[in-house]
C-alpha cells in the first residue's frame, strides 16, 4: 500500500506530518528518522480502528459536500 504523506516542519523545531488518505491520521518526531517512525506507527494505529459500516435505510440519503 502506498500513501500521500505531507511532510511540515514545525514551529518549535522538528517535523511533523499528516496523511490526507486517512483523516486525522498526523504525528510529529524531533528529527526525520522520528517522524518517520512515528508515522508508521501512527498509520497502523489509524487503519487497525475498527470502523462500523453505518447502515442506509430506504429513507436515508447518501450525500458529499464540498466545505
Amino acid at each position: 500500500m502506498k500513501l500521500k504523506v505531507i511532510v511540515h516542519d514545525a514551529e518549535e523545531g522538528g517535523y511533523w506530518a499528516e496523511v490526507p488518505g486517512i483523516p486525522g491520521c498526523v504525528t510529529q518526531g524531533e528529527t526525520f528518522d522520528e517522524l518517520l517512525t512515528n508515522l508508521y506507527e501512527a498509520v497502523e494505529g489509524c487503519l487497525w480502528v475498527d470502523v462500523t459500516v453505518p447502515q442506509m435505510s430506504d429513507t436515508a440519503r447518501e450525500m458529499i459536500i464540498a466545505v
